[in-house]
């Protein structure tokens, strides 16, 4: 079973990717465009302090008809950011992720943030394991 920091090192994106509190929502949807990503974290001085995703801009700037082109990030972001720790396994990280109905868990050493583990990364790293499983039960079937 992986690691949280073992999955890290093998996505293509390898940057922490982060806007500011005071960045406007639309700045941070641009990112989000940019990088053909679904979630940015939010930093301040080097800090985490939270998340934004499409999902918070879905509920709580359209919905509530609010201008993304005005509206800060601090607004309207997740203050309350789950992490796991690098040593975390994929199977402890889908569990949080399951558990939390959340889709994007940042990885951090003490206060430093090593980077972002989508759903997307932990159900290709389960469907790895389990075709490596295959081929090992394959191999000693057919031997």
């Amino acid at each position: 079973m992986q690691t949280a920091s073992q999955l890290l090192k093998q996505k293509a994106l390898h940057s922490v990717l982060a806007v500011a509190p005071h960045a406007t929502v639309f700045q941070a949807l641009q990112v989000l465009a940019d990088n053909n990503i679904g979630a940015v974290l939010v930093m301040d001085e080097g800090k985490l302090v939270g998340i934004f995703s499409e999902r918070d801009y879905a509920r709580k700037v359209v919905l509530v008809g609010k201008t993304s082109a005005v509206t800060p990030v601090a607004e309207i972001m997740t203050s309350r950011v789950l992490c796991v720790p690098p040593t975390a396994t994929a199977s402890e990280c889908m569990a949080v992720m399951s558990e939390k109905r959340i889709r994007h868990l940042p990885v951090m050493d003490g206060d430093k943030v090593l980077g972002v583990l989508s759903i997307g990364d932990l159900v290709h790293a389960k469907i790895a394991e389990q075709e490596f499983t295959i081929q090992q039960l394959e191999q000693y079937i057919y031997r």
